[in-house]
């Protein structure tokens, strides 16, 4: 959420840079609400004056031995109405925070000006997509033909856009994870947690998923739970309604936890296969840290992402977003785009993200380094999508006679170096 006082202060200045987003909800409601708002103020301070004068005329007249009935009543209309006019600006207050709810982040400067995702910026691009001496199978042929992936069973158990991963399948997901954690905890720095894989409202208002993509969540009938779209949002509500110590920032987590996501602004896209399903398993980066540092912090969580991909040695690109681009609670965004042969493009691995204050002044969550506490700036990035790493393996290793070679990083989770056909 932004700074309400802020944008008060700056409202031509917020347009234009929401503007750039392509984005001006709820400005020209807000600039009504503030032309009443100053109104009922003004007269609430023309009607304290006049009754202040009233005062020390109605004390004169009693001293005259006049009758102030009149004058008296005057002076109660007009508490009356600076009482109602009070109660109007409370409303008027209410009324500028429901409104900066569905308001998105500023874009920082350096975030280039776009409409789309045609005006992404690539930043650097490591690796070179396999030259294959054979026409490189998706991971929709390859997973069922070894026997590791079985997608109509999974339908029949739940529904579309849900995986059944077998043997050497299920066990590489699990490797993943666990080559992750061990990574990002042992040299990157980061405290691993598990936290609660369903969340209250509180919690996903706080992140900026609610109220305006309520449509993208799984809410359980009857109960103020919801399952998580990503860790992001328990793991950076731990620290909701807290104030933490300066000297601790900044503060590295890092969680395992399944998703889950009802993709409904993604009909018909990446509808075979595991690129785009209901359920999935990530492991997610998250940062606490001082204003002055969180985009240094953005540039670091961004290589503990990508040198996952080193590791794992598969091809990608990092880009940018553009402004048009961006998400919603997004100050500035890189997003990580693996190289996957069996679709002969590069698709989104990983999103860094640096919100600024914006979820800090959601959730409540400060810092002090002096006298006066302060909103922090929260961070996070995928580290990584598990089903899209798995599927860059699989498509990215996979040899002339079917079999996937197992990038080296990974042999000690799975003693085994490459996946065969399943019996």
């Amino acid at each position: 959420m932004l700074d309400l006082a802020y944008v008060r202060n700056n409202l031509d200045a917020v347009a234009a840079r929401l503007a750039t987003r392509g984005a001006s909800a709820g400005l020209e409601q807000f600039r009504e609400l503030d032309r009443k708002r100053r109104a009922a103020i003004t007269e609430a301070e023309q009607l304290k004056a006049q009754s202040n004068a009233q005062s020390q005329k109605i004390g004169q007249m009693k001293r005259q031995g006049l009758d102030t009935t009149a004058e008296q009543e005057a002076v109660r209309a007009s508490k009356a109405r600076v009482a109602a006019l009070e109660e109007e600006q409370k409303a008027f207050e209410d009324g500028f925070r429901e409104l900066l709810a569905g308001i998105p982040n500023l874009p920082h400067e350096s975030v280039p000006v776009g409409k789309s995702e045609a005006d992404n910026v690539e930043v650097r691009r490591v690796g070179e997509p396999r030259q294959f001496d054979f026409a490189p199978k998706a991971h929709w042929d390859l997973g069922p033909e070894l026997g590791i992936l079985d997608l109509e069973r999974a339908a029949k158990i739940t529904g579309a856009r849900f995986a059944l991963y077998w043997d050497m399948g299920a066990k590489l997901e699990r490797a993943l994870i666990n080559f992750m954690l061990d990574v990002h905890t042992r040299e990157h720095g980061y405290t691993e947690v598990l936290p609660p894989f369903m969340v209250n409202s509180r919690s996903l208002f706080g992140t900026g998923q609610l109220p305006k993509f309520q449509e993208d969540l799984f809410k359980c009938e009857g109960q103020d739970l919801w399952l998580i779209p990503t860790a992001e949002v328990p793991v950076t509500n731990i620290y909701a309604g807290e104030t933490l110590e300066a000297d601790a920032l900044p503060v590295k987590l890092c969680a395992y936890t399944p998703c889950f996501r009802s993709e409904a602004g993604s009909y018909g896209r990446d509808v075979r296969g595991i690129i785009r399903v209901h359920q999935f398993q990530k492991v997610e980066l998250v940062k606490f840290t001082r204003p002055e540092a969180s985009y240094d912090e953005l540039e670091k969580l961004t290589a503990d992402a990508e040198d996952i991909l080193r590791r794992l040695d598969l091809p990608f690109r990092t880009i940018v977003l553009s402004t048009g681009d961006m998400g919603f609670s997004s100050a500035k965004t890189y997003d990580i785009e693996v190289w996957l042969p069996g679709q002969n493009g590069y698709k989104e691995i990983s999103s860094c993200s640096n919100y600024e204050a914006f979820q800090a002044r959601r959730a409540s969550i400060r810092f002090r380094g002096g006298k006066k506490a302060e909103y922090l700036h929260t961070l996070n990035g995928s580290g990584l999508a598990v089903g899209r790493t798995w599927v860059a393996i699989i498509e990215n290793f996979q040899q002339r006679d079917g079999t996937v070679v197992i990038p080296a990083a990974l042999r000690p989770y799975l003693n085994e170096e490459v996946i065969r056909p399943r019996k």
